[in-house]
């Protein structure tokens, strides 16, 4: 990650748990960021299930990484031969010692993250189960110009309430373009319009049953 970004003001809920000031929203749910992650992006995306030699998951949004870890934990327990390949995107990165201070709430996830933190601040890490790129700047911009497509994607931006932004039809467009034909999406969020912008861009959406107290979340296949 360049250092010509500048990291996010933040507020700690609990000592442990981080809020983004600017859009009043936390980074994983107050009530187990690791099991919502599982939930909604891993089983949204039927996970572990389809992995695969190559498999590809990009990602709006990669706040504390604790996405890209629970995959990575997960990939690695299902013994898929090569590195999970991972592209994410992400306009308000952590510092390395908030992340570390975020995912100290989830040791198994901190412990899969820091023999990574090395690379970490670059921005690329590959391992040999991982090949992992953080794109940093507005996803409006580095999305159009991003030449990969993924198997699966994981939205996970602040609230489309308070970051309309990142959820917008035009940008919804550019994450069908940016799919592999009957490639699949989740998220959290079941908000209306956020599901008929993924449906007018070419996804087959569905809403499941949320994680925790959240009644709904969404997931799709490209059609």
């Amino acid at each position: 990650m360049r250092t010509t970004f500048h990291h996010p003001q933040l507020d700690w809920r609990d000592g442990c748990i981080p809020v983004a000031t600017r859009f009043d929203d936390p980074y994983f749910s107050l009530s187990g960021g690791l099991a919502e992650t599982r939930h909604v992006f891993l089983g949204g995306n039927h996970l572990p299930a389809r992995f695969v030699p190559g498999f590809h998951i990009a990602e709006l949004g990669f706040g504390t990484g604790l996405n890209m870890l629970a995959a990575l934990i997960a990939w690695r327990a299902a013994g898929t031969p090569g590195p999970l390949r991972f592209t994410s995107f992400e306009a308000f990165p952590l510092s390395l010692p908030d992340t570390a201070r975020a995912l100290s709430a989830f040791p198994e996830a901190l412990a899969a993250a820091e023999p990574l933190f090395a690379q970490w601040p670059t921005g690329r890490i590959i391992m040999p189960d991982l090949d992992a790129t953080i794109i940093l700047g507005d996803a409006r911009n580095t999305l159009p110009a991003w030449q990969g497509k993924a198997d699966a994607w994981f939205l996970d931006g602040f609230s489309p309430a308070k970051n309309p932004e990142l959820w917008s039809p035009g940008l919804m467009a550019e994450v069908a373009r940016h799919t592999q034909a009957k490639g699949t999406f989740a998220t959290y969020t079941a908000a209306g319009h956020v599901r008929r912008a993924l449906a007018d861009a070419g996804f087959a959406v569905s809403r499941q049953p949320g994680f925790g107290t959240k009644r709904h979340m969404s997931s799709g296949v490209l059609n």
